[in-house]
């Protein structure tokens, strides 16, 4: 599948997350969504992402925002990671890539000349009716929660 524009109603999914429970789309139905997507837990910035998110996760509950990660990682990996960082959030896991690949992330790469099949780290700023409002196609990794809460209240401005 392509990778799904600003505007667009958000790709439905359901998968299993870090405590063996079914978590679909349509569970944050009225709620907004940080849906982010990674390569995999416990490496150096994959790690950098999750640990912003968590520190600043007091100030995206107060914006209103619900946290889910996925990657293509299995369950028990993501509840290590989990507990080794703290992390408050609900972490997906997809090693069929069924997810990733819905939302057009599953694609070649290169590392030090090496391709590879893999996902390209993105996030997805979901709003309460499903509507992607806004796509980060290179996160700030150290600063995502800022990065996010700014381009939320840009988009809160033009709404109004």
């Amino acid at each position: 599948m392509h990778l799904p524009k600003e505007g667009d109603k958000a790709p439905a999914f359901n998968g299993i997350d870090q405590n063996g429970h079914k978590v679909c789309l349509s569970d944050y139905k009225g709620k907004k969504l940080v849906l982010y997507f990674y390569p995999e837990d416990d490496t150096p910035t994959c790690t950098i992402q999750a640990c912003n998110l968590r520190d600043n996760y007091g100030l995206l509950t107060q914006q209103g925002f619900e946290v889910i990660g996925i990657s293509p990682d299995e369950v028990e990996k993501h509840k290590k990671f989990e507990t080794k960082f703290n992390l408050p959030f609900t972490l997906v896991a997809d090693p069929s890539q069924k997810i990733i690949k819905r939302y057009g992330l599953w694609a070649e790469k290169q590392m030090f000349g090496h391709k590879y099949m893999g996902v390209l780290r993105t996030t997805f700023l979901i709003d309460e009716k499903g509507r992607i409002r806004k796509i980060f196609l290179r996160p700030k990794n150290k600063s995502h929660a800022a990065e996010i809460i700014a381009a939320w209240a840009d988009i809160e401005k033009n709404i109004k």
